[in-house]
């Protein structure tokens, strides 16, 4: 129930920050604030894309626990979605999400939730001097592969 309360509340208190902050500092720097915060927020997510991808690989590649980094990756496009939404209270979470103390406060507190239980790689193994032995294998039945030629006849492959 108190989530259907939030969000019945938010465009109202959304309405009332406008029209306190529009009577407090005008009308044209209230549009000028809001338009301003959509815009840092769209040049935030844009930049946002791929260095959370490129560091989400590098975690994963490193056998890391992909939480710290999946974590502030969600939070820093919430914090960028917020601030495109007009209004003062979405601004003001979103400005307050940029902050990594409390975005790590807001990981860890979901973390302890949370666990990753295993993690595998789709990557070659490396030998500890760095060579990569690459290669591929045949699962063979217990009584052998069927052959498609009979046994009485030389299969063509060896000298008899």
């Amino acid at each position: 129930m108190p989530a259907i309360v939030v969000l019945l509340m938010w465009p109202l208190i959304e309405i009332a920050l406008f029209v306190v902050v529009g009577g407090a500092i005008g009308l044209w720097w209230t549009l000028l604030i809001v338009v301003g915060t959509g815009i840092g927020g769209v040049v935030l997510l844009r930049r946002l894309g791929l260095s959370n991808a490129t560091r989400l690989r590098g975690e994963m590649a490193r056998m890391r626990d992909p939480v710290g980094a999946v974590g502030d990756g969600i939070l820093k496009a919430l914090a960028a979605l917020l601030l495109i939404l007009p209004g003062f209270l979405t601004d003001a979470l979103g400005l307050l999400l940029l902050f990594s103390p409390v975005r790590s406060a807001l990981i860890s507190a979901a973390s302890r939730k949370m666990a990753v239980v295993s993690m595998q790689s789709d990557q070659p193994a490396r030998r500890s001097d760095g060579i990569v032995i690459d290669g591929e294998f045949v699962e063979v039945e217990a009584d052998g592969p069927k052959s498609p030629m009979p046994k009485d006849r030389p299969s063509g492959w060896t000298r008899h």
